[in-house]
């Protein structure tokens, strides 16, 4: 398994069903039944490979407030040596390490600042099939939404080892500080702006072209806040919710 690198994504929401649809019908994923015994878990794949899960909100989130949304896995040696690093920078523990069996071991973590993410280790050593990169439905960008982009840096790379990249002048938006896992960037982290309620990581889905991709979100009932907007690469991209409310965001070519 990558070490320190994303390697799954989830999204927790009200309705997986509606929700693997929707996903389906804009960035072409196919969802199948995990034929978990104890919970409905519904793997998504794009391009042959597979992306991640969808499944519901547990009913104890929705209570404690939580909302639907997206979350990334990374993967570690020692998923309880991570947790008790985060503990000890100063972030929080969602969900104290765990196994799932036949899977792996997973912790729930957020960073001081409060974006949350996850801990996970694999049950083997052997990594599960990829796909090329920018393969349409798969994840090609990671965003981190700071309360303060340069100390969340900080974190991050005492955490993960993880290397400062290109850095960005955004002028009133600050800087926007590319991050690379041992080879080129895997995704970008800045001060979030000031009508972003809460730090977040915001996870680019690849698409072969953006328009079209943002066709297909209006049609399947989703909201695009932004865009498409032009990036560095030349790529373009566009933020957006799902019918049931999780941010989610593409990048791909003009068309």
């Amino acid at each position: 398994m990558a070490g320190n690198m994303f390697v799954w994504y989830e999204l927790m929401t009200t309705d997986a069903a509606a929700a693997a649809r929707f996903y389906e019908g804009v960035l072409g994923m196919s969802g199948a039944d995990a034929g978990m015994a104890d919970m409905q878990y519904t793997i998504v794949s794009a391009g042959g490979a597979p992306v991640g899960g969808i499944m519901e909100l547990p009913a104890e989130a929705r209570k404690m407030g939580a909302h639907p949304a997206w979350m990334g896995y990374i993967g570690v040696t020692d998923v309880d040596a991570v947790t008790a690093k985060v503990q000890a920078a100063g972030g929080a523990i969602h969900h104290a390490p765990q196994d799932i069996a036949g899977v792996g071991r997973f912790a729930v973590v957020a960073d001081p600042q409060g974006a949350a993410f996850m801990l996970f280790r694999g049950s083997s050593d052997e990594a599960p099939p990829g796909a090329a990169a920018g393969t349409p439905g798969h994840v090609g960008w990671h965003e981190l939404h700071a309360a303060d982009g340069a100390s969340a840096f900080d974190f991050y790379r005492g955490l993960f080892g993880w290397t400062r990249d290109q850095a960005v002048d955004m002028g009133a938006m600050g800087v926007y500080q590319l991050f690379a896992a041992g080879g080129p960037a895997i995704g970008g982290m800045m001060t979030k702006a000031p009508d972003v309620p809460l730090p977040n990581w915001l996870y680019y889905f690849n698409v072969d072209a953006v328009e079209p991709a943002i066709a297909r979100v209006k049609k399947g009932g989703g909201q695009v806040l932004s865009g498409p907007m032009e990036v560095p690469g030349p790529m373009w991209i566009a933020q957006c919710l799902d019918p049931q409310g999780a941010p989610f965001a593409m990048v791909g070519a003009r068309q």
